[in-house]
């Protein structure tokens, strides 16, 4: 049995499902992070799943610099075997970690590139993945230059928020000032950490788009599966639902896939469950980005469902320097897909219709009532979704997103009587 640290999480689904997949590989853990109540204030602080955690440690974690020597001293105590975080902005910090604490894990410079999306664009450009055309620039008159060079319309980004956050396509110069100035506005991420002033703009690839669930250990990186993406929300860029495994031809699969194996390679990442997006242009697949860590939007439980693979569980087991069981079982499940509801309107949510009743439905989620809905700008603030599983290939994601369509939602005005 291993004993891991974990530094911080995600307060959705990976909160529940990475503790799990620890307890599930055999492993136990500690928590440590600097504020417990940012995990609690949503739910009953007595059944939370950190909360299963062998310790709870506090300390600094947006500072590596004191967080470091402390860690240090609690490895003395403790004796972390593997050091592991769901959140993408300690990330980072779990690589100095490892690095610091001599514990499995990908490099320092690996992860830092990987979660700084202008740094992933230049390595693996340099080493010949396919990606956008793309410019980066931290001053107004430097982007316009760039972006006048580039072309519109363009997708504009921040290089290190995530969830969609601000990601958004501008076809003028009016709408990328616009961009820029909601972008510069956010100095401080959600975790109170600094932002880089960097901005990053990309050629607008138009196509499907999919995601790579991957596992690298001891350097070799094994393709779980492709999954599909729904977006919604233009110009904004929000995922609306999911389906494990994408309905691709052979030979697009192996082009994506190929392309995924490519992009992490490049950046030397090793010891890691990763999620690379990627997009199907017509010129061939494009590089998005390259996360690493498992997969969000409970994209993990579909490849469950599908495959038996846990990737939390692997993601424990990687952190912890074994070769995880990659070994696919059957489950009687050939397809698998998560919808949500993403809302387009501002009020007060009243009622809930829905939704039908079918076996096919294997997890479903409602916001409660009186919960105070805005327009979606990013992967945030869902409504509802719902998880379906099917024994036919390729059919579950347009019958969780009838599920979700055939929802009703009323709303009362905000301030007003709910």
């Amino acid at each position: 049995m291993a004993h891991l640290l974990m530094v911080e999480s995600w307060v959705g689904s990976m909160s529940t499902l990475l503790p799990a997949g620890i307890k599930d590989s055999g492993h136990e853990f500690s928590f440590l992070t600097r504020d417990l109540g940012h995990y609690l204030r949503a739910g009953s602080p007595n059944s939370h799943p950190l909360l299963g955690a062998a310790n709870v440690f506090t300390a600094d974690t947006n500072d590596e610099s004191t967080l470091l020597p402390h860690v240090r001293e609690l490895h003395a105590l403790f004796g972390f075997d593997g050091v592991l975080s769901s959140c993408d902005y300690y990330l980072p910090t779990v690589a100095a970690i490892a690095a610091e604490l001599g514990l499995p894990g990908p490099g320092r410079t690996a992860v830092a590139d990987a979660c700084t999306k202008h740094r992933t664009r230049e390595i693996c450009q340099a080493a010949g993945v396919a990606g956008p055309a793309f410019a980066v620039a931290a001053e107004w008159d430097e982007l316009r230059c760039a972006a006048s060079d580039l072309g519109y319309p363009l997708v504009v980004k921040p290089v290190d928020l995530c969830g969609g956050m601000f990601v958004t396509r501008v076809d003028d110069e009016a709408q990328l000032r616009a961009a820029v100035d909601r972008i510069t506005g956010f100095p401080v991420n959600a975790r109170g950490q600094r932002r880089a002033p960097q901005i990053l703009l990309e050629e607008c690839v138009d196509g499907p788009e999919f995601s790579v669930e991957t596992v690298t250990a001891a350097g070799r990186t094994t393709v779980i599966g492709v999954t599909d993406k729904r977006i919604t929300g233009a110009p904004a860029f929000i995922e609306a639902g999911h389906m494990f495994p994408a309905a691709l031809s052979t030979a697009d699969e192996s082009a994506v896939t190929d392309l995924a194996v490519a992009a992490i390679t490049a950046l030397g990442l090793d010891a890691t469950v990763a999620h690379t997006e990627i997009k199907l242009g017509a010129t061939g697949p494009r590089l998005i980005e390259v996360n690493p860590r498992p997969a969000g939007n409970r994209i993990t439980e579909l490849v469950r469902r599908v495959t038996g693979i846990d990737l939390a569980a692997a993601h424990a087991e990687v952190a912890a320097g074994r070769t995880p069981d990659l070994t696919p079982r059957s489950t009687g499940i050939a397809s698998a897909a998560i919808a949500f509801a993403v809302p387009e309107q501002v009020g007060v949510l009243t009622r809930i219709d829905g939704p039908a009743d079918d076996a096919r439905i294997v997890e479903q989620k409602l916001a409660d009532l009186g919960t105070e809905v805005r327009p979606a700008t990013d992967n945030s603030g869902y409504l509802a979704h719902v998880m379906v599983a099917d024994e036919t290939p390729g059919t579950a994601g347009d019958l969780a997103q009838k599920i979700i369509d055939d929802l009703r939602f009323e709303l009362a005005p905000a301030g007003g009587p709910a």
